[in-house]
């Protein structure tokens, strides 16, 4: 059986969750509108380089 794959969304949602970090505030931190958090959280959107590289630099 093949692994199911996980949206990046739901990873970024727990790290969120475990560092006590609304989705608003690391919008604010990253400097992203909070809708695109929102989105990729709820998976409806994906992670661009951009966003990816601002996640890293956090």
């Amino acid at each position: 059986m093949a692994p199911t794959a996980i949206h990046p969304g739901e990873i970024l949602a727990e790290e969120l969750e475990e560092l006590g970090v609304s989705p608003t505030e690391l919008s604010r931190q990253i400097r992203v509108p909070a809708n695109r958090i929102s989105q990729i959280i709820n998976g409806k959107r994906a992670i661009t380089g951009d966003t990816a590289l601002r996640l890293a630099h956090r």
